[in-house]
């Protein structure tokens, strides 16, 4: 007999943002592309947050990073304050990276 695992008949926003960003790469740059761009700092901390439960924790991701997941820990508290240094690396853990681009010429602040 196959026993199927069974999803919880309600799952939170929480869970399925993480999800989607565990199984989706494009859906990930797409949605840090947005925080950087229209967020606060508080949202792209949380999502950053997000992305790292996304790929395996904070031990995990600071492990690949090579970061102290204690400072990573903090970095991404809701009272954090990442270095570029440290939001290289931890994006490149992720298997992304910060880019500059040019923003078009109807949307710039004068």
């Amino acid at each position: 007999m196959t026993t199927k695992t069974r999803r919880p008949a309600s799952i939170s926003h929480e869970e399925v943002v993480i999800e989607l960003l565990a199984k989706d790469p494009a859906f990930t740059l797409e949605y840090l592309s947005g925080l950087l761009e229209d967020g606060t700092t508080d949202e792209l901390l949380l999502g950053l947050r997000r992305v790292t439960r996304a790929h395996g924790g904070v031990a995990k991701v600071a492990a690949k990073a090579k970061l102290n997941p204690t400072s990573l820990y903090r970095t991404l508290s809701a009272k954090g304050n990442p270095e570029l240094r440290g939001l290289t690396a931890l994006l490149g853990a992720m298997g992304m990276r910060l880019a500059v681009q040019p923003i078009p010429k109807a949307t710039r602040r004068k």
